[in-house]
């Protein structure tokens, strides 16, 4: 059989002292980015590490400094809806670029089921992370009150009711109220809504916006409620109101996932976009752009919202503050052709 080859030592930071011809605290204080090292010393010491192929031990200094490196970016959303998402990859790329502008990591955590939770919980009980960016909780989420339990630099993406922690987001609110305002000014009578993800506060104030546009006109029949910001539940929301309201001339959909799903179901139907209806959603995801006709719809910086997140946690992690009233980052409707 043959030999298997002696795994090689690792260098340490003694063979580093040795080579440069300095202490090994000189050493250490260079490694982890000191200053008061001249620059003859560092000079030396940098040429020594790359002769030796010395490589800093980061989990034992983490160890010492009680520090991992590392946020757990959180979605709690089914498995496959993180996937057909493109707002939830936006986020997440956003969040991903300011923690490795700061050198640190992040580990992705989709919160899929009771199990799932309780996984994720014993997760960050072990201290494996320094912070959370965490992306739709739901009202009375048990994460939530994990991460509030345990005092975890934390930012959230939307604001539940009675959070404390930090978050960022967008006036849902207004947005769909502008959005609806000028599906109203296209002439439009009967305008229906496919409500979804009631259950946390971006769905119910999308239908507070939508209510707030309507007023007197408002008609609950014409609201189709759905579980989740997804193309199936557009599918199934669209079908259930042309059931109860064919002579609808008018949709705002909570977001173009679910606008996607609904235009499918009014081309089955017969129904001409936007001669016959039509319809806006919530986001300029790619979804906006790919569908036929493309949708108008609601620009959220979802990147813009990663970013904003994550930094919020390194300034916690730095021991800063957050601030209060959270932060808002603008939105702009974007008209298209679907209306």
């Amino acid at each position: 059989m043959p030999e298997i080859p002696a795994r090689r030592k690792r260098a340490t930071v003694h063979d580093v002292a040795v080579e440069a011809g300095v202490s090994r605290g000189t050493v250490s204080r260079v490694v982890n980015g000191e200053r008061y090292v001249s620059d003859e010393a560092r000079k030396a010491i940098e040429a020594a590490i790359v002769k030796v192929g010395y490589v800093p031990n980061t989990a034992a200094r983490n160890l010492v400094m009680q520090r991992t490196q590392a946020v757990a970016f959180i979605v709690h959303e089914p498995g496959p809806l993180f996937v057909e998402d493109p707002n939830i990859g936006e986020i997440l790329l956003g969040a991903n670029a300011a923690l490795s502008d700061a050198d640190y990591q992040m580990a992705s955590i989709v919160v899929d089921s009771e199990r799932d939770t309780e996984r994720v919980a014993r997760f960050l009980r072990g201290g494996f992370v320094d912070g959370v960016v965490m992306v739709s909780a739901r009202t009375n989420d048990p994460i939530t009150r994990v991460i509030e339990q345990l005092e975890l630099p934390a930012a959230f993406v939307g604001h539940p009711p009675g959070l404390t922690a930090a978050w960022v987001g967008i006036d849902n609110v207004g947005s769909a109220r502008a959005v609806t305002e000028q599906l109203i000014a296209t002439g439009r009578r009967r305008i229906g809504m496919i409500a979804a993800a009631l259950d946390r506060d971006s769905g119910v104030d999308r239908l507070q916006g939508f209510t707030d546009a309507l007023g007197d006109r408002f008609d609950a029949d014409l609201v189709e409620s759905v579980p989740l910001y997804s193309y199936s539940a557009g599918v199934d929301g669209m079908r259930a109101l042309l059931a109860r309201h064919p002579d609808l001339d008018g949709l705002f959909a909570a977001s173009d996932a679910v606008a996607a799903g609904a235009l499918e179901t009014l081309r089955e139907a017969g129904l001409r976009v936007p001669e016959d209806v039509g319809v806006v959603g919530f986001d300029d995801s790619a979804w906006a752009t790919r569908t036929h006709p493309p949708l108008s719809t609601v620009r959220q910086p979802a990147a813009g919202l990663g970013r904003a997140a994550a930094l919020s946690v390194l300034a916690q992690i730095r021991g800063e503050k957050p601030a209060v009233d959270g932060i808002m980052v603008e939105t702009s409707v974007v008209w298209r052709e679907s209306a």
